[in-house]
Parts: structure tokens; sequence; C-alpha cells
């Protein structure tokens, strides 16, 4: 079975079985994974080496989102500068890669073009087997660039490639971006608040 598997007769009743969707989703997130996720990303930030972030679609959101949310508010109150690429965000790039050699290159030639061994690559991708992301997290793991897989679904082969898999249990595209987004915003806002006092803590606004 898969969400939705019936029509719904209102949007309130779509709504409640929605949310109760996003709720055991969020749910079924390994802490212990999540842990191991947040220390990849914090040895990184403060060795001063690149995060670098990609997937499609609603994912590309997220992905350019976790770049303002990490580099930006990582800096906020805190000694860190979190260095982080979004390799969905040049438009101009993408769109010559696709059309020069193949959609599937997409990543891949940019990180090829970025990355050195020490940095990390975090990717998102409901079904885990978006090609363009598969093939730049591959490129990572025979490089020196460890990988952070947000998955949803079976994972896919991201979850194969991952050095460490953060994978949602659903089958809804909206309700695993929402929880990928959750798990963006969570990494960015404990990373933020770990570096600061209880008293500019309780003074701030996350």
């Amino acid at each position: 079975m898969t969400f939705p598997d019936s029509k719904f007769p209102d949007i309130s009743a779509f709504a409640t079985a929605y949310f109760e969707q996003c709720k055991m989703a969020q749910a079924s997130v390994d802490v212990g994974r999540l842990k191991a996720a947040f220390a990849l990303l914090e040895k990184a930030y403060v060795r001063g080496a690149v995060v670098y972030v990609c997937g499609n679609g609603g994912s590309a959101g997220i992905s350019n989102h976790l770049v303002c949310d990490h580099s930006k508010s990582g800096q906020m109150d805190t000694y860190l500068r979190p260095k982080v690429v979004s390799l969905a965000t040049n438009m101009e790039m993408i769109t010559a890669i696709a059309n020069d050699i193949s959609y599937d290159e997409i990543f891949i030639y940019q990180l090829k073009t970025l990355a050195e061994p020490g940095d990390v690559l975090l990717t998102s991708s409901s079904s885990g087997d978006s090609e363009n992301v598969v093939r730049a997290a591959t490129w990572a793991r025979d490089n020196g660039v460890e990988v952070i897989a947000f998955t949803g679904f079976d994972g896919g082969r991201t979850s194969r490639l991952a050095t460490v898999h953060l994978h949602v249990e659903g089958d809804n595209y909206g309700v695993v971006e929402d929880a990928h987004q959750s798990l963006m915003h969570i990494l960015a806002q404990y990373l933020r608040q770990s570096r600061m006092s209880e008293s500019v803590i309780a003074a701030h606004k996350f």
C-alpha cells in the first residue's frame, strides 16, 4: 500500500492523514545514524572542508535551503565558517552540462571540478536512485569524499554508497521531502546551538 491509496472526502481528512504519515516518517529516522551524520558535518566545518549538496526537483530545493541554513545560520553566534556549495543552483552550468554531455552528469561534473579528498557530499533523493545523484555519490566514495545520503522509499542505490545513510520510511514524495527538510533543519540548528552558551541560546530565535 502507498499513501494515498484511496480518494479522501475533503481536504481536512487528507491533511490529518498526511500529518500522521509525516509523524511516522520522522519517527523512523535512526538517531544513531543522525549522530554519525552530524559528526561528519561538524568535523568538515571545523577543519574548513567543503560540504557539497545535490538533489533533483524538491530535493534540489532542500539542497539550496541547506546552503542557507548551514552556511549562514551556522555562523551566527558561533566561531564556525561552514563552507557549503549546492550543485543544484548554478542553472547556467547545469544546463550546459545537460545539453552538451548528459543530464546524468550534472552533479558529478561539478564535483570532479571542485571537490577535494576530505570534503563531504550530502545527497537528497527520495528514491535514492536518481542516476545523476548515484553517479555523484559513486565518484565521491571512490575519491576520498564522504557521503551522507538522505533517502526514502527503499533507499535505492545511494543507500549502498553512503558513508552514512539517513533513511526515512515513506512512499510519498511530499512526506519524504518534508522529513528530509526537517533533518536539514535539525542538523543546522543543532550545529549552531552546540557552539552557543545557554544565555545566548535563550536570548535568540532559531
